[in-house]
């Protein structure tokens, strides 16, 4: 080891999904929308010269556009670089107390990435055998909690009255609500900002919105704790959010009739696809997401992980306790389903 690698901090980072580059691959493994933006957004002409200057830092043009898409105020609205950037800065900003943070052990796996990249103390809670989370494994003393409802990877949606008692027993501490999928079958918790100082939600572009490419995340929540982001945020770095993105998150919510169709047309398959791979044996949840949770009876995921890839299919497998034996498969379009349903098919009756 070198001398000067002491002085290096050191973590385990997040594995990210894989990008191939071969355009001839079904991807189902990252959670993309497989429709286009609004062809407002693709439509929109940029003023190419401003790319010379810096962007606005304060993000006015989409503060306000987001704060009237959601009748909130722009002082509750916190924009960053996709949720990722904002919940990095939540866990800076608002993760420094004694106790130990909460999040469930099967959810998002960057939660663990961030408390150790920021020395924070955590502890996972385990969510029970059908992948739930326990109302009770949340009155337990800690410095804050962070759960994505609905979940991920399980695809489990909770409803606004467990969100709300875990708020109504945690109100000395910050409770992020984590909702990159809510827009495809679940309740808001956006209801509880007004009615609670320490609740913070958090939304993406990303996949509703079909703008992965973008990274555009925000924060919603009482003005003192979007105030204290800022101060983290300009304290890190002020010109977080790019011009195009800015311009092109307003264009976005402009178009409430395509953003509605495109997550219709998901769920419509969503539940076409998790009906016909049930039966030929596969187990999933109920999904409130843009992807399924499956396990199948007797094939072993990797397996299927696998062959689904040397066939040019890529979903999602994890190598992880007690999930090793799932994969989670991200709704494309429907031609692309129905290939993958002719392989799952061919793949089950030969084995």
């Amino acid at each position: 080891m070198s001398a000067w690698e002491k002085n290096i901090r050191k973590v385990i980072p997040y594995v990210p999904g894989e990008q191939p580059k071969d355009k001839n691959i079904i991807k189902l493994n990252t959670n993309e929308n497989p429709y286009d933006p609004s062809p407002r957004v693709m439509a929109k002409q940029l003023e190419l010269e401003a790319l010379r200057k810096y962007p606005d830092p304060a993000v006015s043009d989409l503060v306000n556009a987001l704060a009237d898409y959601h009748g909130v105020s722009n002082s509750q609205v916190f924009v960053g670089v996709g949720s990722d950037d904002v919940i990095a800065m939540s866990f800076m900003t608002f993760f420094h107390g004694d106790k130990p943070i909460l999040f469930p052990d099967i959810t998002y796996s960057f939660y663990d990435v961030w408390a150790e990249l920021f020395g924070i103390s955590y502890n996972q809670v385990a969510v029970d055998d059908n992948f739930e989370l326990k109302l009770e494994d949340y009155y337990q003393p800690n410095g804050g909690i962070i759960f994505p409802n609905p979940n991920a990877p399980t695809s489990i949606a909770k409803p606004i009255s467990f969100i709300e008692d875990v708020v109504k027993h945690n109100t000395d501490v910050v409770v992020i609500v984590d909702e990159a999928y809510v827009d495809f079958g679940c309740e808001s918790a956006l209801s509880l900002v007004d009615k609670y100082d320490n609740v913070l939600v958090v939304r993406t572009y990303s996949k509703s919105r079909s703008m992965a490419g973008l990274r555009i995340g925000y924060a919603i929540g009482n003005e003192k704790l979007i105030r204290y982001l800022n101060d983290v945020k300009y304290s890190f770095n002020s010109y977080t959010m790019n011009y195009p993105s800015i311009v092109l998150g307003v264009e976005s919510l402009a178009d409430e009739d395509y953003f509605r169709e495109t997550i219709a047309k998901v769920m419509e398959t969503r539940d076409w696809f998790t009906e016909e791979i049930r039966k030929i044996g596969f187990r999933c949840p109920d999904s409130s997401t843009n992807f399924v949770f499956v396990t199948h009876e007797k094939l072993q995921a990797k397996d299927i992980y696998e062959q689904a890839k040397a066939n040019k299919i890529i979903v999602r497998y994890f190598a992880k306790p007690r999930i090793d034996n799932y994969l989670r498969i991200t709704i494309g379009t429907r031609e692309e389903m129905e290939t993958f349903l002719t392989f799952l098919k061919k793949l089950v009756s030969n084995a």
